[in-house]
């Protein structure tokens, strides 16, 4: 899940730095606390903050799957990008780490039970674009799409924000809006 390194993304990024320097997140509330495990039904699988330890099970997932991701998040996010060394992704998911210890955004690793093998992620971002008070987005690899545990995700994910995340407006990239229609949407104030 070395999510999304675009331009756009770093200046999102330093904004969201200032922010922080500035004053408490006002996307979420203070006393927010963030889920740590997340069983996902009907599987042995769960969904639990990914860290910069899980690179050696992340890299082979994001690569294995590489073409399509980069169909689904390249436009928006310029990742994952055909020359991401193990390194970079390292870096990123140390900064993914970082942002979730800070309640910035949250990036979820879809695990088996021992934790052998990263199987997707699930995204939960504020807006950076208008409409929404958070962006919430997913993938599973490829070998999953179209199966069982990609039906069983796709089916968590919705009840999961709406019982556990206090939004009353998230929005679904991929799922209720196109990539393409949240690319055209102003950007959030």
């Amino acid at each position: 899940m070395v999510c999304r390194a675009s331009r756009s993304r770093d200046l999102w990024t330093t904004a969201l730095r200032s922010a922080v320097a500035s004053g408490p997140m006002s996307w979420l509330p203070e006393d927010f606390v963030h889920p740590l495990y997340v069983p996902v039904p009907d599987t042995a699988l769960h969904l639990r903050p990914i860290t910069e330890a899980d690179t050696v099970l992340d890299y082979p997932a994001v690569m294995g799957s590489r073409e399509r991701l980069w169909q689904i998040f390249g436009p928006a996010w310029s990742w994952p990008k055909e020359t991401m060394t193990f390194e970079e992704d390292r870096a990123d998911l140390l900064r993914h780490e970082k942002e979730i210890a800070a309640h910035q955004s949250f990036n979820y690793a879809l695990l088996d039970e021992q934790e052998t093998a990263i199987l997707g992620c699930v995204y939960i971002d504020p807006p950076e674009r208008s409409g929404s008070d958070g962006e919430i987005s997913w993938w599973v690899v490829d070998e999953l799409v179209g199966g069982e545990t990609e039906h069983a995700l796709d089916a968590l994910v919705p009840r999961w924000i709406a019982a556990d995340w206090p939004f009353r407006r998230p929005r679904y990239l991929g799922r209720d809006i196109t990539w393409q229609d949240w690319l055209a949407l102003p950007n959030a104030q």
